[in-house]
């Protein structure tokens, strides 16, 4: 059981200490929309804070982990004062998850798409279903990336893959992603939600001031540039909104 509860995202906390944190609108792919953003952020920002738990596992419910945004309730931000409020709501959720003090590992099923991508990069330890697949669809759509992937893409890939991924777009599987570096691990569809428990366990099971500490100093040693980014990747996604490209675009996605 878990004394936390939220719109869009399952929490539940098992007696080892692991909190699974589950994107629920399956109905809809677990695409974003303010809500869910929302409440990824409240659910980390819950989940670090609290001290039953140890390890977060990091999942979506249904056919995939996040469709990216959601086209049906897409609401076009019509000031720049809006677009700004809504990029930062992004960024937030990237800081609870990466700058938070539990170790997130990923179970990454079915499609990452955009920022559901941008998620399952931001976990510690991101395990991947044989048959997901990830894509940046932002600069084809005249937008831009968040959750400080300009920082963690190039660290994980080099640059020149980076700018492959980013520029251009391409569907990648799972295999390829773990080929990259962006996958940690790849599981069989069915095992994966098991073999992410298996991760997470071993990792409640080690001293938490080391754990912490370590996830804290890896991330602060190899992104030196993450709060950088985050913040140049808000200017650019502000931008990206108020340019009317952008509305047509998005309108024939």
């Amino acid at each position: 059981m878990s004394k936390f509860s939220y719109e869009t995202v399952s929490s539940t906390l098992d007696e080892n200490g692991l909190r699974t944190l589950l994107l629920n609108r399956p109905e809809r792919l677990n695409a974003m929309n303010r809500q869910l953003i929302c409440d990824v952020t409240r659910a980390f920002d819950d989940a670090n804070a609290d001290d039953a738990t140890r390890v977060i596992v990091f999942s979506g419910a249904g056919r995939a982990f996040c469709a990216g945004d959601d086209r049906h309730e897409h609401q076009h931000p019509q000031s720049e004062a809006e677009a700004r409020d809504f990029v930062e709501l992004i960024q937030d959720a990237t800081r609870a998850i990466v700058l938070g003090a539990k170790p997130v590992v990923g179970a990454i099923n079915g499609w990452a798409v955009g920022g559901g991508f941008e998620w399952a990069i931001n976990c510690d330890f991101p395990i991947w279903g044989e048959s997901a697949r990830g894509f940046f669809p932002e600069v084809s759509l005249n937008l831009f990336v968040t959750g400080a992937v300009t920082s963690f893409l190039p660290a994980l890939v080099g640059l020149h893959k980076a700018r492959e991924m980013l520029f251009f777009g391409d569907r990648y599987t799972a295999a390829d992603l773990l080929d990259m570096g962006v996958a940690w691990r790849v599981s069989p569809d069915d095992m994966l939600l098991a073999d992410a428990i298996v991760v997470a366990e071993r990792l409640a099971a080690l001293p938490p001031l080391s754990v912490r500490a370590m996830k804290r100093v890896l991330n602060a040693a190899a992104t030196p540039d993450l709060n950088r980014a985050l913040d140049l990747e808000t200017e650019a996604t502000v931008a990206g909104f108020m340019d009317p490209q952008t509305t047509r675009l998005l309108t024939d996605f």
